[in-house]
């Protein structure tokens, strides 16, 4: 069946799929890095050498070679492809069915984009679970597969929802204002900006923005579930009072250059690339 006779919600998933792996294959080295800087147990002695972005990357390529910035891409593949697919689908289906003959206003914004990540989040999440303990390098597995295996003899199959609640509170927000800034800012633009050719790139600049805004608002969160779903014994609260104890407020926003260049640079191109698909097919993003 040819795309252009599919189902709307069919088209979204398909456009956001297509996007979310663009964005996946070329940012994955930014999530490791964050990933490491965010489990590094540097910085909790006294007088320890501070360890920054540039030397974990450094020490990735000396350790592991340049492959090893890509580690953790089968799991992140598996998690965005379909992920990012149900993410604009519910987003498509629910702007359709509670503003067809609208524009949501930015409240209205910050619901659609945090209900559609919700129910993205909740069905990925064991592949969420996966891809961080392969980025941080303190698990031998070999294969995605093998490694859910793993985890569910080991620890058992709630394991693989580890620091649900971590998630959702770091992606429901991140969505949410993320939506809301970056309708706002489209909505801005002049009508002979977005009508032209450079239509892409103005689109791509608000989401540059919105990235910016929401990966700041939300670095707390994505630091406490790192440590949760690396550390599976901690719960929520407790991951939240060893941050704090270990590496002081700052802890909290450990990783956040990485992951603030990662998220935004990854939402901007997912929606620019979404939108210009969803316009090929003759849909309304």
């Amino acid at each position: 069946m040819e795309l252009s006779l599919a189902h709307p919600a069919i088209k979204a998933f398909v456009c956001g799929s297509f996007s979310g792996t663009c964005s996946t294959l070329l940012f994955q080295p930014l999530d490791l890095v964050k990933t490491r800087l965010q489990t590094s147990q540097s910085g909790m002695q006294p007088g320890s050498s501070r360890v920054g972005m540039t030397s974990v990357l450094l020490g990735v390529v000396r350790t592991e070679r340049l492959l090893g910035l890509w580690k953790g891409i089968s799991p992140s593949f598996i998690r965005t492809i379909p992920g990012v697919g149900i993410y604009f689908s519910s987003y498509h289906s629910l702007k359709q069915h509670f503003f067809q003959d609208s524009r949501p206003g930015a409240a209205q914004a910050v619901m659609l984009g945090g209900g559609a990540r919700t129910v993205a989040g909740v069905v990925m999440l064991p592949i969420t679970v996966i891809k961080t303990r392969f980025e941080c390098g303190r698990y031998s597995y070999v294969s995605v597969s093998g490694a859910l295996r793993s985890v569910c003899r080991s620890e058992g199959p709630t394991a693989l929802f580890s620091g649900l609640m971590a998630t959702l509170l770091r992606d429901v927000p991140f969505s949410g204002i993320y939506v809301m800034f970056y309708s706002q800012a489209k909505a801005s633009l002049l009508q002979e900006i977005s009508s032209s050719p450079s239509a892409p790139v103005a689109n791509f600049s608000c989401g540059v923005l919105a990235g910016v805004l929401a990966s700041l608002v939300t670095q707390p969160a994505d630091v406490v579930k790192t440590h949760v779903q690396v550390n599976p014994q901690l719960r929520t609260t407790e991951a939240v009072r060893y941050i704090y104890t270990a590496h002081g407020l700052e802890g909290f926003f450990r990783g956040a250059v990485p992951r603030c260049l990662r998220r935004t640079m990854m939402a901007a191109m997912a929606w620019t690339v979404y939108e210009q698909m969803m316009a090929h097919v003759g849909l309304k993003s």
